[in-house]
């Protein structure tokens, strides 16, 4: 019993430290979500498939915060039984972000962000990476170190969504994606710096987070810019409303 006690008091800080980003992500998400719909941007009497992803995407995040309140209360075993729920949302996901994609472009429904092609590739293989990340951290999940790191990772990667409806028009249509970069890698050095002060050491977890944001980042738009993703999204827009518009070209933004 003597030698468990200095690992628990080591394991305490940790788990602090990831139901506090845990909260502070749930926050900003219904922080951004509230702005658009008080601005009247987003409303209830959009389409049925816009509430199923603003929910399931949601539910992704009161899990999240859901799963670090039980390590933090000592629910363990809880916890590990909802794991194996939230590795299987995550794959429904996967589904529901990218039929949401398709559905958007084909309504011609792009945010001001991204051009339109670019939003087909970028949206989709993000929450792939997102899931990716979880998934690799429930594989890990007897290495408390890893488990936590990687799903945190995947958390910061899809809270792009979010910080895009609290930037202010002007850096919406321009510079946006940079910043919200910069923001998303910001979580995960976060962590890195953390870990330098707390622990002495980084743990690598945290470059496999940053460089599978970086990877998708930087490929999404030359990917969206090949024949292939032309051929890609005349293929998906082709008889739809989203047809008129051009695939590289930016939407003004709402209101």
């Amino acid at each position: 019993m003597a030698t468990l006690a200095p690992a628990q008091s080591k394991l305490a800080p940790d788990t602090k430290f990831f139901l506090t980003m845990a909260i502070v992500f749930a926050a900003i998400n219904v922080a951004a979500f509230s702005f658009f719909a008080l601005m009247g941007i987003s409303s209830f009497g959009a389409p049925l498939y816009v509430h199923v992803h603003a929910f399931t995407f949601f539910g992704w995040v009161v899990i999240y915060v859901t799963q670090n309140a039980l390590v933090a209360t000592g629910s363990t075993a809880l916890h590990r039984k909802l794991g194996w729920f939230a590795a299987a949302y995550t794959i429904f996901m996967v589904i529901v972000g990218t039929l949401t994609t398709v559905h958007n472009v084909q309504r011609g429904m792009v945010p001001p962000l991204f051009e339109p092609a670019h939003f087909l590739i970028m949206n989709p293989l993000n929450v792939f990476c997102f899931a990716m990340l979880v998934l690799a951290g429930v594989a890990v999940r007897a290495n408390t170190g890893w488990h936590r790191r990687l799903i945190y990772c995947g958390m910061a990667s899809i809270m792009g969504p979010a910080f895009g409806r609290l930037l202010p028009p002007p850096l919406q249509l321009s510079g946006g994606m940079t910043l919200i970069f910069g923001i998303l890698a910001g979580f995960m050095l976060i962590g890195v710096v953390r870990d330098r002060i707390t622990h002495g050491r980084i743990h690598p977890a945290w470059w496999v987070g940053l460089s599978v944001l970086t990877m998708q980042w930087l490929v999404g738009e030359p990917i969206a810019r090949t024949s292939f993703g032309l051929s890609l999204y005349q293929g998906v827009v082709d008889g739809t409303a989203g047809a008129a518009k051009p695939p590289y070209e930016k939407a003004p933004f709402p209101g």
